[in-house]
């Protein structure tokens, strides 16, 4: 399988053209994937751009691809969106590669009132970077050409008004709805909501569920913050005829 790259000016290139990576993808390319000369590649704008092609030259700061095809994927819909609540060590981070893997299209960093882990001034945008930088490589990984979007962290208010206009799915093991039986709708966007270690507080689920948003639950099992969402979202992969 040829390796992949993210360059964002790649969505201007056509056949015939040559893209040059630089800067980290670059450096990711030559030292650490080791790309040779006439090896084949594909790059991404992260826009739905796939661009696929030989390595013409390589250098630790410029890797240079002769493009040979070009094709434009349009972007999925449903979008499918994982609101994943701050957790401690590395769990949601975890959640946040896998989700990417399994398709997510958007990820929002949720503030719950159960988070231990806490993104209060400085620390929320170098947060949500960091998370970005994990979906990059993940999205990479994957082979994806839309590259998913990791927004500022949010409150429970903000996801609260986003089930006006979106199918919002609050994942709770105490649900009597199973998430394979509920309707997914045809919303544009469907948001799978996880709580942190602690759970989803009874004040988060009632507001959530008021503005709209409906309980579902996996199975018989309670999963960790750092599983529910990529099983989730393998489940509505299925039910969307996508795997």
């Amino acid at each position: 399988m040829a390796l992949h790259f993210i360059d964002e000016t790649a969505g201007a290139a056509r056949v015939g053209d040559a893209v040059t990576l630089t800067g980290a993808e670059a450096h990711h390319a030559a030292a650490v994937r080791r790309v040779r000369v006439g090896e084949a590649v594909t790059v991404t704008d992260g826009r739905g751009a796939w661009l696929e092609g030989e390595a013409e030259s390589v250098e630790p700061r410029e890797v240079v691809v002769r493009i040979a095809t070009r094709r434009d994927e349009d972007a999925p819909r449903p979008r499918l969106v994982l609101a994943q609540a701050l957790a401690k060590g590395d769990r949601d981070e975890l959640a946040v590669q896998a989700a990417t893997e399994l398709g997510a299209d958007e990820i929002v960093p949720w503030q719950a009132a159960r988070s231990v882990s806490r993104w209060e001034g400085p620390k929320a945008e170098k947060g949500r970077v960091r998370w970005a930088a994990i979906v990059r490589e993940a999205a990479k990984q994957a082979h994806r050409a839309w590259l998913p979007e990791v927004v500022p962290v949010a409150t429970t208010g903000a996801l609260a008004a986003r089930a006006a206009g979106e199918r919002v799915l609050v994942l709770e093991p105490t649900a009597e709805t199973r998430l394979t039986a509920v309707d997914l709708g045809d919303a544009a966007s469907i948001v799978l909501v996880v709580g942190p270690e602690g759970g989803i507080s009874p004040e988060e689920l009632d507001r959530l569920e008021a503005a709209g948003a409906v309980r579902v639950r996996l199975g018989d099992t309670v999963l960790r913050t750092s599983t529910a969402g990529p099983a989730a979202l393998a489940l509505v992969n299925a039910r969307l005829g996508r795997w």
